[in-house]
């Protein structure tokens, strides 16, 4: 008899048992999905992907952000082809690299140069190198709940369930050295008189202050990033901004162009390359020169150097993306389909009497359940009802969202009005769910 043919759903449940046990961890993060809604994706299109068992989602997820295009957009598609043929990198400058970086310096507000890196981690670890090598410090503050990647320096009071003692704060990970928490500085979000207050206190030794501008789904409050930019410019400090989230998500100009307020470096990475692999420090001259070994020794240099950094094919996607995101009428598109859904989100959760907030930018925010409407803070955020924000996200799952319960909703220029409508008929179905 011939063999019987196995469906998507067997497949796909195979492939889960596989990973399970050859991936660590079962995945390919710090996060997996509950059992009862993992899957497999199988290939995404636009504004929707598919998994192995042949169900259709409309993603929310977009890859963690990267996928601001949407998924296999045809100008990254033809761009990535073409270079295809010519060669996957070359370590040496390729022209695509080259132009690349001529379109990110001119569209970022505190753009004079810019420097390579193959990942977002890659990018804050090495801009606060670059930071330590221009000032001659060690130490660097950071800001309780923000995400600056995997690396040691990052990896700290990112997700507390209680207020660090500022500013010190506890590592994250296993894994990291006690002494490097003596370098790392912490202060609460929001708090601009306690930020200006511990900078001011710990300024002859600080190189650098990093911020994620909008930091997860918390608004920068008026004046916060402001009296950070003035004390870190009066005590010669490197102001960072982490936009790794929001460069060229939230505007052309990322984070310094709809705040207002311009750092002396920047990380960007996720949409500025079209999906593909790549991330970037830029910003003023005068720091970026630390990087450059044609005039610097060796032993004053900061050493920033990845095999695969600015690799042509991730370069070829980023130039592509960015052409198309610049075409007018881009980013208004963009606010209306995330304003859209904030609201009927918001007003969907409420009328089932859950105390919904859409917190955020409309291209980025996260449906949080909190009853204050104070939420300014990494510590206002834990009144978050993570238990109900897993149970509406995992029906959310089962209707057919790609959704990471409790954190991020992530718009791109390939949803429609249309997958708006459809996605709030499946969000109030989940809130009716989880009501019962």
């Amino acid at each position: 008899m011939p063999p019987i043919a196995r469906t998507g759903v067997d497949r796909q449940r195979e492939l889960l048992a596989v990973a399970g046990r050859v991936l660590a961890g079962g995945g390919l993060g710090l996060f997996n999905l509950p059992d009862e809604v993992n899957l497999v994706v199988a290939e995404g299109k636009g504004s929707h992907v598919t998994d192995v068992a042949g169900r259709d989602y409309i993603d929310y997820h977009l890859g963690s952000g990267p996928d601001l295009l949407g998924h296999a957009h045809p100008a990254i598609t033809e761009a990535v082809t073409a270079q295809l043929a010519k060669g996957t990198t070359y370590y040496f400058l390729n022209q695509h690299a080259i132009r690349l970086a001529e379109r990110v310096v001119e569209a970022v507000p505190c753009g004079e140069q810019l420097h390579f890196t193959g990942s977002g981690t890659e990018a804050t670890f090495f801009a606060l190198r670059v930071a330590r090598a221009h000032r001659k410090r060690s130490k660097i503050l950071k800001f309780e709940g923000a995400w600056h990647g995997m690396h040691d320096y990052a990896l700290w009071g990112t997700v507390p369930t209680a207020a660090s003692d500022y500013p010190r704060a506890k590592p994250d990970s296993a894994g990291i050295p006690a002494s490097v928490g003596a370098e790392v500085l912490v202060a609460p979000f929001n708090d601009a008189e306690r930020a200006v207050d511990l900078i001011e206190r710990h300024a002859a030794d600080l190189a650098a202050v990093i911020v994620e501008p909008l930091q997860r789904v918390l608004l920068p409050r008026p004046g916060f990033l402001e009296a950070v930019r003035d004390v870190t410019r009066r005590h010669g400090i490197v102001l960072i901004f982490d936009e790794v989230v929001t460069g060229f998500r939230i505007a052309w100009g990322g984070a310094q162009e709809r705040y207002g307020v311009v750092p002396d470096l920047a990380t960007y990475g996720k949409a500025m390359a079209g999906g593909f692999p790549m991330a970037c420090i830029v910003g003023r001259g005068e720091i970026m020169a630390a990087l450059d070994g044609r005039r610097l020794p060796r032993a004053e240099l900061a050493w920033a150097s990845g095999t695969l950094s600015g690799n042509p094919i991730s370069a070829a996607a980023g130039l592509a993306g960015l052409n198309v995101l610049a075409q007018p009428g881009t980013y208004a598109r963009l606010h209306h389909l995330g304003a859209r859904l904030r609201a009927g989100l918001v007003e969907s959760g409420r009328r089932h009497g859950f105390p919904a907030q859409a917190l955020g930018e409309d291209a980025v925010f996260g449906i949080r359940f909190i009853e204050s409407d104070d939420v300014k803070n990494w510590m206002d955020l834990q009144a978050h009802d993570r238990a109900l924000g897993l149970r509406w996200g995992v029906e959310c799952l089962k209707r057919g969202l790609l959704v990471n319960p409790n954190e991020k909703f992530y718009i791109s220029i390939a949803h429609t009005d249309a997958d708006i409508d459809r996605t709030l008929e499946i969000c109030d179905a989940a809130f009716a769910a989880i009501y019962r």
